[in-house]
């Protein structure tokens, strides 16, 4: 299996099977919004987006954030796992929106096997590649922007790869990583009240969840449901 890096303006330009990495905060929020009950989730590329697909159905739960983490204008909350860890999701359609991972799925649109992917299920997602076995993946860091290195979208990357190729690396390390990337630093220091330190511990709760996280490809867009893949 070939194991290439790509990044989130080449997304459109990406075949075969690719998995794309957001760790603070799109795919680990929705992570966690299964991990509460949550049915399935509609990643979009737009706030508008977000919004329309809220208005069909009132019942869901619009998630969102732009571009530095303050919450997205119109829909229900704020892109935070802390807060999605303390709620009743069961049964609920998650519609999502982020500036980084959201719109890099979208963008994926000529990708056979797509799947996003987050530190709290790297392990998940390895087991789930490797039973697919596919000849290549590429693993997109969503978290590179002018002002941030996405290091904690790379620990993640390197992980997955790392497990991809059949090691067993400490994870320690892989989340030490994520609480000191440019954009992990900005959580710790607490002066954002949209960048939660408890966001951050989340985060970097290496393989917390035990399922991958593929698209499903609908007629009007894309459908995230968890996969349970159990530890070999």
């Amino acid at each position: 299996m070939r194991i290439l890096r790509s990044d989130l303006p080449h997304c459109p330009d990406l075949h075969g099977a690719v998995v794309v990495i957001d760790v603070l905060r799109s795919f680990t929020t929705i992570a966690y919004a299964f991990g509460q009950g949550a049915r399935e989730v509609v990643p979009v590329d737009s706030v508008a987006a977000a919004r329309e697909q809220r208005a069909r159905d009132p019942q869901a739960l619009a998630i969102g954030a732009v571009g530095g983490g303050a919450p997205a204008p119109g829909l229900d909350m704020g892109n935070s796992p802390a807060r999605v860890a303390s709620l009743d999701l069961r049964g609920r359609r998650i519609i999502q929106y982020t500036a980084g991972g959201t719109r890099g799925l979208v963008a994926c649109d000529h990708a056979a096997v797509l799947l996003a992917a987050s530190l709290v299920c790297a392990g998940a997602t390895a087991r789930y590649l490797r039973l697919l076995d596919p000849p290549s993946v590429t693993l997109v860091v969503t978290g590179v922007w002018r002002d941030r290195d996405g290091d904690e979208d790379h620990a993640c990357a390197d992980l997955i790869e790392a497990l991809l190729r059949g090691d067993d690396p400490p994870r320690l390390r892989y989340a030490e990583r994520v609480r000191r990337s440019d954009f992990g630093r900005r959580f710790v220091a607490g002066t954002d009240p949209n960048l939660p330190p408890a966001d951050l511990e989340c985060a970097a709760a290496v393989d917390r969840f035990g399922f991958a996280m593929p698209m499903n490809r609908l007629r009007d867009g894309l459908l995230i449901r968890p996969v349970p893949v159990a530890a070999i």
